[in-house]
């Protein structure tokens, strides 16, 4: 009786695991307006060039904790 009751309660702790949130961010995306990775920069404040030989990568924010790369029509940022 005592391992189908063992079996169980980690069944459900297993479970629960998953459903606690983490205290990490995850990645988002941003849609971009005019739908062009050539104008962000000038289009958008919090977004710094992170090198000139990184076309499309971005610091996010104040700091250097979120970097974006513009995919397309859109940017995909994610924390480091």
């Amino acid at each position: 009786m005592k391992a189908p009751l063992a079996i169980l309660a980690f069944l459900v702790g297993f479970l629960a695991i998953d459903a606690i949130p983490s205290s990490r961010l995850s990645c988002y995306k941003k849609i971009l307006k005019d739908r062009n990775c050539h104008n962000i920069p000038n289009g958008m404040e919090p977004l710094r060039p992170i090198e000139k030989a990184l076309q499309g990568h971005f610091w996010e924010g104040e700091g250097c904790e979120i970097v974006c790369y513009c995919n397309f029509s859109e940017l995909l940022c994610c924390p480091r």
